[in-house]
This record gives C-alpha cells, sequence and structure tokens, in this order.
C-alpha cells in the first residue's frame, strides 16, 4: 500500500521528534568549576557570582589530609545544601578524593556510591558531572561512569572543550592559579567558534592547599572581566544540551 506524500512527511517529522539535537555552541561561553568543598566556597565565591548572576558546579569531597571535619578549611554539608539552594550544581569529585587510576572499577563505584549517599541524606540531587582528583584519567573509569548515569566528567589539560570531538566524560580545562593570570585571560578569549572554556578553581582562598590557591583580588578580576565583555557563565550540567546525540547501541552481527 502506497501513503501519501503528505502522511509520509507527517511521520517523518513525528519520529525525529524525541531525537537529541544539540543547541549550537555560543561563543563566550565560560563554565566555572570549583573543587574540593573549599570553606571559602560559600563564605566567599557563592556571594559573588549570585550578585554576578553566574552559574556554577561546585565538586565536592571528604578530603582525608587536612581533615574533612576541619571546618575552617572546608565546607559543612549544611553549606554544600546551601549551595545547591541557590541554584548551583553540586558535583561528584568521589568521596575521599581518590585518584581514577589507582581504582578497580568496584572501589571507583564505591567512591561514587559513597558521595551520592551523602548528597541523598542531605537532600541534593544525585550529581550528573564528574572532577577527576589530581585530573587523573583511567580508561576503565569510562564505562564506570556511564553506568552511574555521569553526562560529564572533568579533568585538566589547559585547552578549551569541543563538544563536537571531545568525549563529554574527559572535558579538558585550565586551572587558576595564584601564577598563571595571563594565561587565564588568554585562554577564555578561546572560547569561540563552538569550543567552550572550563575553568577550575579552588578555594578562593585556599586554606587547605595553598598551592592551588587563587586570591580574591584575581578571582574578582576574572568575574568582573566575564561580565563587562558579556560572557554567558554556566554550570558544567548546562554543556549538556550542547552534546551530540550518543550513538545508537548496535548488535554484532
Amino acid at each position: 500500500m502506497f501513503l501519501p506524500t503528505r502522511l509520509l512527511l507527517l511521520l517523518s517529522l513525528l519520529a525525529g521528534v524525541g531525537e537529541a539535537r544539540p543547541r549550537p555552541v555560543p561563543d563566550r561561553l565560560v563554565v566555572l568549576t570549583f573543587d574540593d568543598a573549599a570553606l571559602t566556597h560559600a563564605t566567599y565565591v557563592a556571594p559573588l557570582l549570585r550578585k554576578y548572576g553566574f552559574g556554577a558546579t561546585f565538586f565536592v569531597c571528604e578530603f582525608r589530609e587536612p581533615p574533612f571535619a576541619d571546618k575552617s578549611k572546608y565546607l559543612s554539608w549544611a553549606q554544600i545544601r546551601q549551595l545547591h539552594r541557590w541554584g548551583f550544581e553540586v558535583g561528584s569529585h568521589t568521596l575521599t578524593h581518590r585518584h581514577v587510576n589507582k581504582l578497580t572499577e568496584s572501589e571507583l563505584t564505591a567512591e561514587l556510591d559513597s558521595l551520592e549517599g551523602r548528597c541523598r541524606a542531605h537532600h541534593i540531587p544525585r550529581p550528573v558531572t564528574f572532577a577527576y582528583p589530581g585530573y587523573d584519567t583511567s580508561p576503565r573509569a569510562l564505562p564506570v561512569l556511564r553506568a552511574q548515569g555521569y553526562r560529564l566528567a572533568r579533568t585538566g589539560g589547559d585547552r578549551p572543550y569541543d563538544p563536537a570531538t571531545d568525549d563529554p566524560l574527559l572535558v579538558p580545562s585550565y586551572t587558576t592559579l595564584a601564577t598563571n593570570r595571563s594565561q587565564i585571560l588568554e585562554a577564555l578569549a578561546e572560547a569561540k567558534n563552538g569550543r567552550i572554556v572550563v575553568l577550575t578553581i579552588h578555594g578562593v582562598p585556599d586554606l587547605a592547599h595553598d598551592w592551588v590557591t587563587t586570591p580574591p583580588a584575581l578571582f574578582e578580576e576574572y568575574l568582573k572581566c566575564l561580565h563587562d565583555n558579556h560572557y554567558r557563565v554556566v554550570a558544567l550540567r548546562d554543556v549538556a544540551r550542547y552534546l551530540p546525540a550518543r550513538p545508537t547501541a548496535t548488535t554484532a552481527p
């Protein structure tokens, strides 16, 4: 039986309704990510982000050294929950900041499950983004992250992220330090032509790990630069809208 041309066109359009079609990446798109549950994320960083209307992801964990119990250096879970209530994303950095290249698949799963359990206990949504502790990656980590439902995972690399060519579970980023102002300002200019600039920021300042600190005055300079130059500043979860559709699994002949 032959169907009329108009009916065939309608059926074709309906079949494509559910297809995931990524949005084009706008120029001047920047992702801010903050690692390690540093105390200053709640006391200093978040109020400034709210002032500018910027989004961000806070990748939390419970460090063993210095101990997470030291609340002069780290966030409490009540403060982490407040970050969520303010509209920021809370992502996973494993529970204890263990490097994934030193973990078995079952150990990584346990770390993810434990951090997710903390979130659940404090009424924080289950994380959908992940940050590799120490930027160390491992091929065996990717299927674990996918199985756990993670959409994006951030590492280092000091280059922009291109959703069209880069694996979303290996998102590169630039690390802000006290000594690399020129590098970061130059990096921001790379947010164009389909590329997204992701920044990794630790404490502002970092009271637990001073070698990755970002001075407050420098951080404020970055935020002013982003604001004055009309950048769109988002959380890592927001990048999902720009991801190509995942290939459909096929059965081997």
